[in-house]
């Protein structure tokens, strides 16, 4: 089995450079990474795409044994939005801890309360990503944490930028969803039938 070494890659090249390589030789591969986001989004990645997925430990990292069969793709994971754009997840991008350019203060209020609101609409997000400042309401502290988790809990996917919460040093504070990759954000907005920008 080959191996493919990403460690000290930042985002999203160790999930890009997995993809060429099964793309490649769709067999399998042993994927040798550091722990943290690439650890997370690649066995995601694979996982997403069909591939089962094992991992050890290893000097400097770990390592991910990806192996052909074996796991069911997941629902409404983008492999399957990609077929068909009319066909893909209606996505919400996220960009903000605030709603609309006023006053900071009414800002926060005007999401907290849109996120509150939003699991009582009929037509829900099949995916929420948070790019930028927008990973803070996923992190500890968030006032709306409880509403995010209660989303996750009626099938909608909540993701937040790896990279933003490295920045915002909130990475080990995410209280909800799960943490994601430029290229799986990218990835998800090209494959939605719509994407949602708030």
């Amino acid at each position: 089995m080959k191996d493919l070494d990403v460690r000290g890659m930042a985002c999203p090249m160790p999930v890009v450079s997995v993809k060429k390589a099964l793309e490649a030789d769709g067999a399998g591969l042993r994927v040798l990474l550091d722990d943290g986001a690439p650890r997370e989004n690649v066995r995601r990645f694979a996982e997403s795409r069909g591939y089962s997925v094992s991992e050890e430990t290893v000097a400097g990292g770990y390592a991910l044994t990806v192996t052909a069969g074996g796991a069911v793709p997941q629902q409404g994971a983008p492999v399957q939005a990609a077929q068909g754009a009319a066909q893909g997840p209606l996505v919400m991008l996220i960009g903000s801890d605030r709603l609309g350019d006023g006053p900071e203060e009414l800002g926060r209020l005007l999401m907290r309360n849109f996120i509150m609101t939003l699991k009582e609409v009929p037509q829900l997000p099949d995916r929420i990503l948070f790019l930028n400042t927008g990973v803070l309401l996923a992190a500890e502290g968030s006032e709306v944490i409880e509403a995010l988790t209660a989303l996750g809990n009626l099938g909608v996917e909540v993701l937040s930028c790896g990279v933003c919460l490295d920045f915002f040093q909130k990475k080990e504070k995410l209280a909800a969803g799960a943490v994601t990759n430029m290229y799986t954000i990218a990835e998800s907005m090209t494959g939605a039938r719509l994407v949602l920008r708030v």
